[in-house]
């Protein structure tokens, strides 16, 4: 019930406010981000992928991060996350999770500091804000693509400066 009645909001929000208009989408990702780690911008995120042991986790499914993604991330995934898909992953090392606007990642995030990983962060906004600030992404090929997976028609409305699209190009 509670999980409509926050899609419900969702909805009555973006009829008044779309993409980056700050209030809309930041009174969306609000509503679904919890807080339990620490967030982090996209600007912050793009400073600390060229910097060492900085790992970036999509925390979305393979299907959405064959059609794009952020280049060097690694694809996660939410339903079936599994710490053995990471053995290289340092307890110490920066890990950057996103997923499309924060809150699946959040959750994935959140599993890794109950596991003891210590610099561990969500992008807020996820994927949506970083290609709406006009951040590159890639495709499964790692060809720079115009589009962007939007999880569902109704969360689409908030990709803005991309197209949206189902099926890698």
């Amino acid at each position: 019930m509670m999980r409509y009645l926050i899609m419900i909001f969702v909805f009555i929000v973006s009829l008044f406010a779309k993409g980056q208009n700050k209030v809309g989408f930041e009174t969306m990702v609000n509503t679904l981000v919890k807080g339990k780690v620490d967030t982090i911008t996209s600007g912050e995120v793009a400073a600390l992928l060229i910097k060492p042991n900085t790992i970036l986790l999509d925390a979305r499914e393979p299907e959405e991060f064959a059609v794009s993604h952020i280049a060097g991330a690694r694809n996660v995934g939410y339903d079936k996350f599994d710490f053995n898909a990471l053995p290289d992953l340092k307890k110490t090392d920066t890990v950057l999770v996103y997923c499309s606007v924060g809150k699946r990642s959040e959750d994935v995030a959140f599993k890794l500091k109950k596991a003891g990983y210590i610099n561990v962060y969500n992008l807020y906004g996820g994927i949506f804000d970083w290609t709406n600030r006009g951040y590159p992404v890639v495709n499964d090929r790692n060809e720079p693509v115009k589009c962007v997976h939007p999880y569902s028609d109704l969360w689409g409305y908030w990709v803005n400066n991309l197209e949206k699209c189902y099926e890698p190009r």
